[in-house]
């Protein structure tokens, strides 16, 4: 059976996780995929998870970088390795639902758009392991109802699902697309696939379960330091300055709009207390030039 669609997992010191994550890609519904599993530099042997599971399977085929790079540079590792029609990512701390594959190319393959896009729901710390969370308001006003072949003019709202693992792509609309160095590398790459693709479907079953990690080692629980506030600021603003150059009037409103009643009130609790005045400041003068985008 030859592979239709690529996933990319990349990870650094993800050990803990990672075995669960590859295992949630092996027991997908669908079989005709191949992963690249793309080790950055880890210390703590998730190279050797990786290792194991391409022994395993030769679906998998690991990448392993010297030295760390960063999670952009790690899946552009395995960008140049794709050889499928189709390409999708998974984090490896993360879970893929059963169904992913089969629901996102699936879709792809009926349909003939060049971006499959699924909800997901997150993976929270409890007493006694992770809790599955619902699908929360604003994935699902992205993804349900379930579309196929809609324009981002039809359906603007589907630009405030940012991450990259939630869907599968054309491999061909990459191109010279690349992801950034830095921290919220999706929130450019997200943008500029809407903006590019002719035609867009949703999905609005979960395709994947999002890892908050128990320890609070991944970068969004890094939040209240104020490098990760201008990595996010910045990362909202090139998102926004893609939209404005190359897509609908609409796009950039409901971007705006969420960025405005979701992610400023959520930096701007850590303000509250911050003890550089900076972290407000900045914060605010971000929060005035989103507002100017508004009617």
């Amino acid at each position: 059976m030859s592979p239709v669609v690529t996933v990319i997992v990349a990870g650094w010191n993800v050990a803990r996780y990672a075995e669960e994550a590859l295992t949630s890609l092996h027991a997908q519904t669908r079989e005709d995929w191949r992963a690249i599993l793309v080790d950055d530099g880890s210390d703590d042997g998730t190279g050797t998870v990786f290792d194991r599971f391409a022994a395993w399977d030769t679906r998998f085929t690991a990448v392993h970088h010297t030295s760390r790079r960063g999670l952009g540079a790690a899946r552009n590792s395995g960008l140049e390795l794709v050889d499928t029609p189709y390409v999708g990512f998974l984090d490896a701390d993360d879970v893929m639902e059963p169904r992913a594959l089969a629901l996102l190319v699936g879709s792809l393959e009926n349909s003939g758009s060049d971006l499959a896009v699924g909800a997901y729901r997150r993976l929270r710390p409890g007493t006694e392991g992770y809790l599955l969370g619902d699908v929360q308001p604003w994935v699902a006003a992205s993804t349900a109802p379930s579309r196929r072949r809609v324009t981002l003019e039809q359906h603007p709202e589907v630009v405030n699902n940012i991450v990259a693992w939630s869907k599968v792509s054309r491999s061909q609309m990459w191109g010279d697309v690349r992801f950034p160095a830095g921290l919220y590398e999706d929130q450019l790459i997200a943008q500029e696939l809407y903006t590019s693709a002719r035609w867009i479907d949703t999905v609005a079953d979960p395709v994947v379960q999002w890892r908050v990690r128990a320890d609070g080692s991944s970068i969004t629980q890094g939040e209240a330091r104020i490098d990760v506030l201008r990595a996010v600021l910045a990362a909202m603003r090139t998102g926004l300055e893609v939209l404005r150059r190359r897509g609908p009037q609409a796009a950039v409103l409901a971007r705006a709009r969420t960025i405005l009643t979701m992610d400023v009130p959520r930096l701007g609790g850590h303000a509250l207390d911050h003890p550089d005045p900076a972290y407000a400041a900045e914060l605010e003068d971000f929060r005035r030039e989103v507002a100017l985008l508004l009617p």
